[in-house]
């Protein structure tokens, strides 16, 4: 996939997660507060949901993707607004550098699956189905205007709920899931984040 075709799909799915998390934002979260684990996201809301599949995976790896494409969209875009801020300490950062190089091409590879799979590479209907841990407009719009130890306070916060969301999905695809190949990202997903989490919470602390 070359450079122009990486960032159309990435921007594509930018857009899905503003339009999620705005979503997400009217069902009834308040203020910046990010949106933890829901079980709308689980293997039974799965099964009544999702088209017929091939033997090679089922409804629980569709909406695996459906889902963590918009999700990983929102951490890309989290991670850009912090680079772009002026004085960021390195460590912060080299985080969002590491959360944008790993999650960005993670992006490209579920969208291929779907892709092949001949469905949606976003859930039409995504009012029933929650996404653990992502940030509602306002959450988002504060991040933006943030500078300094705020933003950096409030990406960490953020990012550590958006996370341990990403973390309970992949839990549930491992669970559910068919499809190897989904199913060890799914495994991958949680060892990174995992300890992406860990470091975030001893760095809060610190500011």
């Amino acid at each position: 996939m070359n450079t122009k075709i990486k960032t159309l799909s990435i921007a594509a799915a930018l857009a899905a997660s503003l339009g999620l998390a705005g979503c997400a934002a009217d069902s009834g979260s308040s203020g910046g507060n990010t949106m933890h684990g829901s079980n709308h996201g689980s293997p039974s809301a799965m099964s009544s949901t999702m088209p017929d599949a091939s033997a090679d995976h089922n409804q629980a790896d569709i909406m695996f993707s459906q889902m963590m494409i918009p999700h990983h969209a929102q951490a890309v875009e989290m991670s850009d607004l912090i680079l772009a801020k002026p004085d960021m300490p390195a460590d912060v950062t080299a985080l969002a550098s590491k959360i944008k190089d790993a999650q960005a091409p993670e992006i490209e590879l579920m969208t291929g699956w779907l892709e092949e799979w001949n469905v949606p590479t976003m859930m039409r209907d995504h009012s029933g189905h929650g996404m653990g841990g992502m940030v509602d407009s306002q959450g988002m719009e504060k991040l933006k205007e943030a500078q300094g130890t705020e933003a950096v306070r409030l990406f960490l916060e953020h990012m550590i709920g958006h996370h341990e969301g990403a973390v309970d999905m992949a839990q549930q695809e491992i669970g559910a899931g068919k499809h190897p190949e989904s199913i060890q990202l799914a495994r991958d997903i949680i060892t990174a984040q995992e300890a992406e989490i860990a470091q975030m919470k001893e760095m809060l602390p610190a500011l």
